[in-house]
């Protein structure tokens, strides 16, 4: 396990979701529209984490089947408990190759996950492998180099502020590729230069400091991860200075916001 890596931890689904989820339901619903897709499509989705972009494809996108593969057991446990239709089909798997026939799905899409595959290019043309002849592709991650997730980026400044090795352990920092100019070079050269890349941003409001600060101490995630490793006095000084750091609205609400690049492209005919 790398240095940077070891916070990260992806075995509990429930934790994740409380962490993540809310936010990724919405970029998810947003970006199934934004690939057009027509109803009755055969979708697989690469890399399903607790499920927010299944979900998504099936409320929104009227799919025949979906199958939905992960790294993570524990993540696609998750995902088929809260996603019992009978459409989605939940399996383990590793992105960067697939057991899967060439040409065998109409849509192949992948949320919040490029960033974390060691061989991006890998997995992008395993994607492009089993998409169908005129087939839709996409995926979206986070604007992370430019503090795109606002409650994130927070995180790891006061985490950094109080002690400077947690920078290196930022998104920011690890993901400097998450760019719109970089993504565009990775979809151009793996899926051609029609590649789209446009910017998804949703609100991420917070009702309350506890609202904001529980899913961080609940250790599934990069952020999380670190969290949950402090000693207890380290984690209160942390809680102290977001506490005193994060902007307020009148209501006491925290208001922030989240965006991610969203990529598309059609398979080649």
């Amino acid at each position: 396990m790398s240095e940077t890596s070891r916070h990260d931890a992806w075995q509990g689904g429930s934790n994740y979701d409380t962490y993540m989820g809310r936010w990724s339901r919405q970029i998810a619903a947003r970006f199934v529209g934004w690939l057009e897709v027509p109803p009755g499509k055969d979708w697989l989705e690469v890399g399903c984490g607790t499920g927010a972009l299944t979900r998504a494809v099936l409320e929104g996108a009227g799919p025949r089947t979906i199958l939905s593969v992960d790294t993570s057991e524990d993540f696609v446990r998750h995902a088929a408990r809260e996603c019992p239709d009978p459409r989605a089909t939940f399996q383990t798997g590793d992105g960067q190759r697939l057991d899967l026939p060439d040409r065998s799905r109409d849509a192949v899409v992948s949320g919040l996950v490029l960033n974390f595959v060691p061989d991006k290019g890998a997995m992008l043309a395993e994607m492009v492998r089993i998409a169908r002849p005129g087939g839709r592709l996409g995926f979206y991650v986070w604007d992370y180099p430019a503090g795109g997730v606002g409650f994130i980026h927070a995180f790891w400044r006061a985490a950094a502020a109080l002690d400077p090795a947690a920078e290196t352990l930022s998104e920011d920092r690890r993901f400097p590729d998450c760019t719109r100019e970089a993504l565009a070079g990775l979809a151009s050269g793996a899926w051609g230069p029609e590649a789209e890349v446009v910017a998804v941003e949703v609100p991420t409001p917070f009702a309350s400091f506890e609202d904001f600060w529980h899913p961080f101490t609940l250790g599934a995630g990069p952020a999380p991860g670190y969290c949950a490793g402090l000693s207890p006095d380290a984690r209160e000084k942390l809680r102290r200075k977001l506490d005193a750091d994060l902007p307020r609205a009148p209501d006491g609400s925290i208001p922030l916001s989240a965006r991610a690049w969203a990529v598309r492209a059609s398979a080649p005919v």
